[in-house]
């Protein structure tokens, strides 16, 4: 059997992109989808998405990490099958599309993609770090000298030694201006650092505003990948209209042998 796949990158966290409409990938063969996202001996990619139809929306986005195993919400994994959407003439400068945490609504200019996550209601507030779910849960802390940090190390340590088996998403994090992060991600799932994660600059932005490391409703993420932005409303202690936007891009297309 051949799969046609679609290479795809939103600040350099990159994905599988395909279309599954006709129910034909094996989404339950996690060897195969580790194999296709594998660096050296596949496509490589830090997660693979299916497009796959829904009854009432657009379409739906299935995540998998690059271990094979089906994850919880991508969101540059998000702004890029918005785009893919588009490519496939699905959808035009609009959608509402389901993913597993829910229904999410994205708007696309050119090769920029605004996508709205999910209202956060709780965030936890420690000495050192906060802790919050954007779809995926994120650990952020604030460190110095991010340019040289040991992401992987201590990433690790962190995402198995204190937040048990099913882990979580670690990032780091320096203050650049009232309007500025820098931000390194260290991601479960890949079990490395990524160049860019959707949900972790989402966490990032939200857990600076709330920390009052920031009065800005509107922040820019510099990631190893490239600049997103996130923009959000607060009323009483929900994070709502949350948006994330940046640029996803089509690489190249291929055909996956099985």
């Amino acid at each position: 059997m051949q799969i046609s796949f679609y290479k795809y990158q939103g600040t350099g966290n990159d994905f599988v992109l395909i279309d599954n409409r006709q129910q034909r990938f094996p989404k339950n063969n996690t060897t195969l989808v580790a194999q296709i996202c594998d660096r050296k001996f596949g496509v490589g990619a830090d997660g693979l998405i299916l497009l796959e139809q829904h009854p009432s929306k657009d379409f739906s986005m299935i995540y998998f990490n690059a271990d094979g195993n089906q994850s919880t919400m991508c969101g540059n994994g998000g702004r890029c099958i918005v785009h893919f959407a588009a490519f496939l003439g699905i959808i035009e400068t609009k959608t509402d599309f389901m993913a597993i945490d829910g229904a999410h609504h994205a708007t696309l200019q050119g090769d920029t993609v605004a996508l709205i996550m999910k209202d956060v209601t709780h965030i936890e507030n420690h000495r050192q770090h906060s802790f919050l779910n954007t779809g995926s849960p994120h650990h952020v802390e604030l460190v110095t000298n991010l340019e040289d940090f040991n992401v992987v190390e201590k990433g690790r340590a962190l995402r198995y030694n204190h937040y048990g088996p099913l882990g979580a998403n670690i990032n780091f994090v320096s203050k650049i201006a009232e309007d500025t992060f820098g931000v390194r991600t260290y991601e479960r799932g890949v079990e490395d650092e990524t160049l860019s994660c959707g949900t972790g600059v989402t966490a990032v932005a939200l857990a600076m505003y709330d920390i009052k490391q920031t009065t800005l409703t509107k922040l820019h993420l510099k990631t190893m990948g490239g600049d997103l932005s996130v923009c959000f409303d607060k009323k009483d202690q929900t994070f709502t209209n949350i948006a994330l936007s940046g640029p996803a891009i089509q690489v190249f297309k291929g055909v996956w042998e099985v």
